[in-house]
């Protein structure tokens, strides 16, 4: 009988989520949803020393923000929990207790100290098959001193005893056949002093106790393939293992290296998928939420950094990412991070969106520049008229504000060279052809109308109509704007620009 899909997302709570761990979620919830399976999230706080207070919350607020909820979870629970893995600490000292019974761990004794003084004796020094014979371990002492050691509580860990001259192997759905010398993988510590199991002995025990049927996780996390795969082995578990699907990185904008946190710093972009504020420090990191993508967006550039549907079709809802998902489309090499890219996707999905859906974000933006919109119809007319020009959410307030807040100040040098007395008069006489019964198009014609009469070509009233209206050279056409604002409105900014034209 085929297994059951189980896939998790397993964060650790230490700070802002980066736009790759997104990612692993986004192909880890793909692939659940696509082959009716279970989405877990899974937090992996077993460091206490890295834990960051509210970090947590964060990334189920993210999760929830992308619209990947969570089948199960340490809010949702499930069957398979507790799902925080500070909780499942007594599970785990079981393992690493018959891992040393097998002979395949031993219990090290070596102090902090011990430790930096083999470092300073010896580059680049690692603690495994070529070292542990000259420390202070289980390997070295008698059975009376481990026992001794043991019973007056010494400070120790419980390391992974590396085989001597063996190949591990195993297929990666993406990469195919992948192989490891155990002669160059260091003995890494599977329990440490306090008690609390490190990732290698952790995501190992709780892959295989919440049934987790396909492990997908960034290909940072290879080198570590072969410690678990042993132990899954030596756990007695190799034959339930989960399938392998080591995703490409994500790449800065360059190409040379991993995208970071600094990267984004230095080029002006996020990395982050929301805002996060450290508690310790108060530094404010931005994410896409805040800077003005919209989450369909966001989900659907992360999307495209290492996969693609083999056709040239880049803009994908959620629902049509899950039907269309399949681990052999995702691409083996890195994906570059393309900022501009990114905006341009968040652009289409603007553009695409019915204004209703933008209108509470856009009416929020507004009241944080201390614009309030009290007339939604009023609000819904202007998006339509407007986002089509809008890259972010936020640039709604830019490309919009004029049609809350007539124009205090005005393009004068765009105007003053070519004013004349004779154009103040077409403008005066235009004031009397602005109705309100009038459409765009009719408002156009009388325009063209009344410049004919008045001996001039219409192009050259049309900027000085739009810096009446807007203030600025921007906006949408300039008798669109007049049928939003109003024939009162209209006419009032026409004679309020007179004023300062003249």
């Amino acid at each position: 009988m085929e297994k059951k899909v189980r896939v998790r997302f397993a964060p650790s709570p230490t700070g802002g989520l980066h736009l790759g761990g997104v990612r692993t979620a986004l192909f880890n919830y793909l692939f659940a949803k696509k082959h009716n399976g279970t989405f877990v999230l899974r937090v992996e706080d077993t460091d206490q020393t890295r834990f960051v207070e509210g970090a947590e919350e964060y990334i189920v607020s993210c999760l929830e923000w992308c619209g990947m909820s969570p089948d199960e979870s340490p809010q949702k629970g499930g069957e398979f929990g507790p799902y925080r893995q500070s909780e499942r600490k007594a599970t785990y000292k079981q393992y690493a207790d018959q891992l040393i019974a097998d002979g395949y761990a031993y219990y090290a004794f070596d102090t902090p100290e011990e430790l930096d003084a083999k470092r300073k004796e010896i580059p680049n020094f690692t603690y495994g098959l070529a070292t542990r014979e000259g420390m202070r371990n289980s390997l070295t002492l008698s059975e009376n001193e481990v026992a001794e050691l043991l019973a007056n509580n010494t400070p120790h860990v419980v390391r992974i005893k590396m085989p001597k001259d063996e190949l591990v192997s195993f297929t990666d759905l993406i990469r195919g056949h992948v192989s490891f010398d155990t002669n160059l993988v260091d003995d890494k510590v599977l329990l440490k002093a306090d008690g609390m199991p490190t990732y290698h002995l952790a995501v190992v025990a709780d892959d295989n106790a919440m049934e987790i049927s396909h492990i997908f996780r960034g290909e940072e996390w290879l080198p570590s393939a072969p410690i678990h795969i042993l132990l899954w082995r030596y756990l007695g578990w190799e034959d339930i293992m989960p399938q392998w699907i080591h995703l490409p990185l994500i790449l800065k904008p360059d190409g040379n290296g991993k995208l970071s946190k600094r990267d984004g710093d230095r080029l002006g972009f996020p990395v982050y998928a929301q805002n996060w504020t450290d508690p310790k420090s108060g530094d404010l990191t931005k994410g896409f939420k805040e800077l003005g993508f919209m989450p369909e967006a966001f989900v659907n550039l992360l999307a495209m950094l290492g996969w693609n549907d083999g056709t040239d079709q880049e803009l994908f809802s959620l629902a049509e990412l899950i039907d269309k998902f399949s681990v052999e489309r995702i691409s083996k090499a890195g994906a570059k991070f393309d900022f501009e890219k990114a905006k341009w996707y968040n652009h289409e999905w603007i553009k695409n969106a019915d204004a209703q859906k933008l209108l509470p974000t856009v009416k929020a933006a507004f009241a944080d520049q201390g614009v309030t919109v009290k007339d939604d119809a009023y609000l819904l007319k202007v998006i339509d008229l407007v986002k089509d020009r809008c890259n972010l959410l936020s640039d709604f307030v830019t490309q919009a504000a004029y049609f809350f807040v007539a124009p205090a100040e005005y393009d004068l040098a765009a105007v003053k060279p070519k004013w004349t007395a004779e154009k103040a008069a077409f403008f005066d006489a235009y004031t009397l052809l602005v109705t309100d019964h009038a459409t765009a198009l009719e408002l156009e014609e009388k325009f063209k109308e009344l410049a004919g009469t008045h001996q001039f070509k219409p192009g050259e009233l049309m900027l000085p109509l739009r810096i009446m209206l807007v203030g600025g050279k921007f906006g949408p056409g300039v008798f669109d704007i007049a049928l939003v604002l109003g024939a009162a409105e209209t006419v009032q900014r026409i004679k309020n620009a007179l004023t300062a034209f003249n």
